[in-house]
């Protein structure tokens, strides 16, 4: 006659308390890596590709945007650098980056964000916006 096996430690169906199953550190460069692909789901966003040292970096509609990131024991605060298509409304694309980037972040980390910052760095004009000559 056999006996089940007591239920190991982490095991599923076992209940154990916070404190008992241990921490969970995300490093800065992780919620970094989070913030800038949900930023780059934004269409009127872009970010920065090529160049050197900053110089020479061209608007990619492709890239993500540059995000830092310092996480504390419960919140992070992020600063994202992008380009936001013009002609369009830096408003609404900043309210609209804001809410997603904290929407996507609190999501997919569990953390709270407390801030974001956006900096916009250059406004790629859009390649439909019809050109006018001098006259």
């Amino acid at each position: 006659m056999s006996t089940p096996d007591a239920p190991r430690s982490g095991a599923p169906g076992t209940d154990l308390s916070p404190r008992r199953r241990g921490s969970l550190v995300l490093a800065d460069r992780v919620v970094e890596k989070i913030a800038a692909q949900a930023a780059s789901e934004v269409g009127s966003v872009s970010g920065r590709s090529g160049g050197f040292l900053g110089i020479g970096s061209e608007s990619d509609a492709a890239a993500r945007p540059s995000v830092d990131a310092t996480v504390s024991a419960r919140s992070v605060d992020l600063s994202i650098k992008v380009g936001i298509a013009y002609p369009g409304s830096i408003r609404r694309a900043a309210t609209e980056l804001r809410d997603h980037v904290t929407r996507r972040v609190e999501t997919l980390t569990g953390v709270d964000v407390h801030r974001v910052d956006i900096d916009v760095t250059y406004l790629p004009v859009r390649d439909d916006t019809p050109r006018r000559a001098l006259r």
